[in-house]
């Protein structure tokens, strides 16, 4: 009688390792299941057992989601036709929840493939090794729940207690010995920029001037508008510790007072609309300090407001001292921005001239700047000039104009033609931040 040999049953072995550590060692855990699943195949070569060639490792990941490359392959194969049998050393190496688990089992099923523990003896072919499985599977996701539990309830009270738990490490600190220590340099940067926010009341226009100041974030990234509400939101710098959107006491040193912190989250408590309006209202007007009368009165900057509308004025101070003044013709009051768009037209006639536009190439080529870029920034001022801010503006203007007299016949512009230059790489500078972003 002729005794026929067993079916081949191709055997895929497939391993597991929750953490990395170790893993770069010679022998490590990998190697161990995998040495064990093959000890236990060879022991069944009566019944037709061998080792498929292909690995299916995955070192470093959780049990607890799918997400696994070793995994994908071994579930792809398995849907190729590839595989008749799983083995592991133990289920939870496979998968450590319960739900996941069954939807493995339903492929196992549907091509008819078996699933085998060396450490734990049962048979998915049979509704008591289903039962068995489901059950040490339940065990095996509750170990995970309570540990993962366990991770949460140490990191809750080490937060209570203000230790740093890891992660992010803020602007204004580095870490030691597994605690926050305050860096003085970035800590100054960040005490800036809680200062500086007070002052524009605007996260758009600090945001600009930081970019425009080479500010970087700890990564090394420009700043942005973005990251800045991060910074300005940040109770780490108020010394505290928080979880949960729940704030303790920190072991580390604060870097803002609470009379700073008040200050920049009572004027953040505002809408940003209110807020740019009102950063628009404080911004210092164009020519102040600059507009004179011919008879050498300085003119001050006023306002008046009829219902939602204000109106801005340069008045002489003669006028507003009731000093008696000759009928010379002279404007006592002038439009703020009547004059205002007068000394800007005459800036852009002088940015045209070719005298003007060769003392700025000659200026701009000892820095590097490329001679292209200078001729276009003259060409592109009207354009570069509405990318500023008020701020911005009325500071390019102090730099720019030396004084405005205002005479019965119109207004005569002194200009500062030496700076220029300099003036102009200022105002390139923050595309260049944006470009090299």
């Amino acid at each position: 009688m002729t005794v026929k040999p067993p079916r081949r049953q191709r055997c895929a072995i497939y391993t597991r390792k929750s953490s990395e550590e170790g893993l770069e060692q010679e022998f490590n855990s990998l190697h161990a299941q995998r040495e064990a699943c093959e000890a236990y195949i060879a022991s069944q070569r009566s019944e037709g057992w061998v080792p498929v060639r292909d690995q299916y490792d995955d070192g470093g990941i959780s049990g607890g989601t799918l997400e696994r490359s070793g995994l994908k392959k071994l579930l792809a194969d398995i849907e190729d036709g590839l595989i008749d049998v799983v083995v592991v050393y133990k289920i939870d190496r496979l998968s450590r929840s319960l739900m996941d688990f069954s939807k493995l089992v339903e492929v196992f099923d549907r091509n008819g493939v078996t699933f085998v523990s060396v450490t734990q003896s049962f048979n998915t072919t049979t509704s008591m090794g289903r039962l068995t499985l489901n059950i040490l599977l339940s065990f095996a996701q509750f170990e995970r729940e309570v540990t993962a539990e366990r991770i949460r309830d140490k990191v809750k009270a080490s937060r209570m207690k203000g230790m740093w738990m890891g992660g992010y490490v803020p602007l204004g600190y580095d870490v030691r010995d597994r605690k926050l220590v305050v860096n003085e340099e970035e800590a100054t940067m960040v005490r800036t920029v809680f200062e500086r926010f007070v002052e524009v009341g605007s996260a758009t226009v600090l945001a600009r001037e930081l970019r425009r100041d080479g500010i970087r974030n700890k990564q090394g990234t420009l700043v942005d508008k973005g990251y800045l509400y991060r910074l300005l939101n940040n109770r780490v710098y108020r010394g505290e510790a928080v979880h949960k959107g729940k704030a303790y006491p920190g072991e580390h040193e604060a870097i803002i007072d609470v009379r700073l912190w008040d200050q920049v989250h009572d004027m953040m408590s505002e809408s940003p609309r209110k807020r740019a309006n009102n950063s628009r209202t404080q911004t210092p007007a164009l020519l102040k300090g600059l507009l004179f009368t011919a008879t050498g009165a300085a003119m001050t900057p006023s306002s008046t407001k009829k219902g939602t509308r204000r109106y801005r004025y340069y008045v002489s101070m003669d006028l507003l001292k009731n000093r008696e003044t000759p009928e010379d013709g002279i404007p006592r009051r002038l439009p703020a921005d009547t004059v205002e768009a007068a000394v800007i037209t005459e800036i852009r006639r002088v940015l045209r001239t070719p005298e003007t536009t060769a003392q700025v190439i000659a200026a701009l080529d000892q820095e590097d700047i490329p001679q292209a870029d200078a001729i276009a920034a003259l060409q592109q001022f009207s354009q570069l000039w509405e990318q500023l801010f008020p701020g911005e503006q009325a500071r390019i203007i102090q730099l720019l104009v030396r004084r405005v007299t205002v005479t019965a016949e119109g207004l005569v512009i002194d200009l500062r033609t030496d700076g220029i230059a300099g003036v102009m790489r200022q105002m390139m500078t923050p595309r260049q931040l944006e470009a090299a972003e």
